[in-house]
């Protein structure tokens, strides 16, 4: 009799079905792991098992959707800035470009680094710790009361600058336009970041200070404010300072005057300092 042509049909695919049920073809069955949905689906199917074995709390379910839906610092855009966020983002974009294309002695490599030496030099002559010194060996050589007291106010001024400036610059944390660590030198004097500048700052104390107490000729004049000008300019060169920066710097040296002038020490506070710090106490009395 002839076979049925059904029959014959499920025969055969209950043959291959058997023969795939095989231990050597049952790796034709698995789907390839290689597939990213596949990997997916076993990844939620694994987080399903242990949502149904730990199911969360309501509270917390709320707290990891918000999570999920809120998005990184860096992905978010302000769409409304402010005037004056926009302007104060620009001006800073300025002085950066600006005092990155100043800083022409930064190497010796650098276009003008042929004289960097000499603007480390001239850098170095509104150092705090040059002026410091300096105040303290003129004043040991001075014999006269009125230049003791002149000299004991411009040191006390140093002192006020170089702390003040230094608070500054840790409470304000700003690097130079350049990556470059400060020397020996600016360590000592607590010198370590960029705002505000403190050769600027010292500079413009400084002259201000001599041009005020000093009977100087005009010439010489100009040249002190030339002076503090090319100083805190040469730190700029140098790539350790924004312009920005050696610009607060020489408004907070002015202001360090005007302080210093608020309260300055007579000549008999002044003679009352020098016994205590050269121990000759009785002397005096």
């Amino acid at each position: 009799m002839p076979l049925n042509p059904s029959r014959s049909r499920m025969k055969d695919r209950s043959g291959s079905s058997s023969v795939l049920g095989r231990p050597e073809f049952l790796s034709l069955n698995v789907p390839p792991r290689n597939n990213r949905s596949w990997k997916r689906s076993s990844q939620s199917k694994t987080q399903q098992n242990q949502q149904n074995e730990n199911p969360p709390e309501p509270g917390e379910n709320v707290k990891e959707r918000r999570e999920a839906t809120r998005l990184p610092d860096e992905d978010c855009m302000l769409l409304n800035p402010s005037f004056r966020g926009i302007a104060i983002n620009s001006l800073l974009a300025i002085d950066i470009c600006l005092s990155k294309r100043l800083g022409v002695c930064v190497h010796t490599t650098s276009s003008w680094g042929s004289i960097r030496s000499a603007v480390t030099l001239l850098a170095l002559t509104g150092h705090g710790i040059t002026w410091i010194c300096g105040t303290l060996v003129c004043l040991t050589q001075s014999n006269t009361l009125a230049g003791q007291e002149v000299l004991i106010n411009l040191l006390i001024a140093l002192i006020l600058d170089v702390l003040t400036v230094a608070g500054v610059q840790k409470l304000v944390r700003r690097k130079g336009p350049w990556d470059i660590s400060p020397g020996f030198l600016d360590c000592v004097a607590l010198d370590t970041y960029s705002f505000p500048a403190a050769h600027a700052s010292r500079a413009a104390m400084v002259s201000k200070f001599l041009l005020s107490h000093l009977v100087l000729a005009v010439p010489l004049r100009v040249l002190l404010v030339l002076w503090a000008v090319l100083v805190g300019l040469s730190r700029v060169l140098l790539g350790q300072h924004h312009l920005t920066d050696m610009v607060c710097g020489f408004a907070l040296g002015f202001l360090h005057f005007s302080l210093m002038e608020t309260v300055w020490l007579s000549s008999g506070a002044c003679q009352t300092l020098i016994s205590i710090g050269t121990f000759s106490w009785a002397s005096v009395h």
